[in-house]
């Protein structure tokens, strides 16, 4: 009898999958905006959905734009702790806080030149604004 139940079972197992997968597959292509001008109508959609994302800014460059008027209006100290602390409570931004960094590292440069920016070095983002202000000198 167990056995029995097993081999229903491992049969099940194989072929629910894929009846399912085979099923919404044909679905999809059987739905009526799948019609034969569909191409058109794709590149319709994505250009809508470029222009959308062309107006609409990410967090980061948002983050950086702040920092940048920051750094021009206090100096690059108070933008690099204000980095660090937005990682530290955002960490959906760590993954560019290197490129923000040196972004920062490259305005210091061009507002306090090469010898003085490097006075603002700190270790935030793994020393990239140290390596931004080098990048740039």
């Amino acid at each position: 009898m167990t056995h029995t139940a097993r081999r229903i079972g491992r049969t099940l197992a194989f072929v629910l999958p894929v009846v399912m997968v085979l099923s919404g597959t044909l679905a999809v292509t059987s739905v009526p905006w799948a019609a034969h001008n569909s191409e058109s109508q794709v590149l319709t959609a994505s250009a809508h959905n470029l222009s959308k994302r062309a107006k609409a800014r990410t967090p980061q460059d948002i983050l950086r734009d702040r920092l940048l008027v920051e750094l021009r209006e206090k100096n690059p100290g108070v933008a690099l702790t204000d980095l660090q602390r937005s990682v530290e409570g955002r960490p959906s931004l760590a993954r560019h806080c290197m490129s923000i960094a040196k972004a920062l590292g490259r305005a210091t440069v061009e507002q306090y030149g090469p010898t003085r920016a490097h006075r603002f070095s700190r270790p935030v983002c793994d020393t990239s604004f140290a390596s931004g202000v080098a990048q740039f000198s």
